[in-house]
């Protein structure tokens, strides 16, 4: 007996994009452009925010085409230690303080 096969469609299987980046990064961005536009009711603050959507949507859409999950890697490469000794050999013999490092 042959193993069914049955088709992964497209549609039910995309990345969560909004205007081409991440949805809720596109949000934020937006919200945050129309706070700055809604509290300080001037001219100036209102081309800054409608500069800053601009940017901000530009660089998202950029990362949304290049990896839609590239928030979700530098969230877990912000997680990691800021340094890594140098300790790669096969001939460094750990003591027992070492050891305790890792536990």
């Amino acid at each position: 007996m042959a193993l069914r096969k049955i088709p992964i469609r497209r549609a039910g299987n995309r990345h969560n994009l909004f205007m081409g980046g991440d949805r809720e990064m596109v949000m934020f961005s937006g919200l945050l452009a129309a706070i700055l536009i809604f509290a300080a009711q001037d001219w100036l603050a209102f081309l800054l925010g409608v500069g800053m959507w601009f940017a901000s949507l530009w660089m998202l859409r950029k990362m949304g085409k290049s990896d839609p999950l590239m928030r979700f890697v530098y969230l877990r490469n912000r997680r990691y230690k800021p340094f890594y000794p140098p300790r790669a050999t096969p001939f460094r013999e750990n003591g027992t303080s070492q050891g305790k490092q890792y536990k």
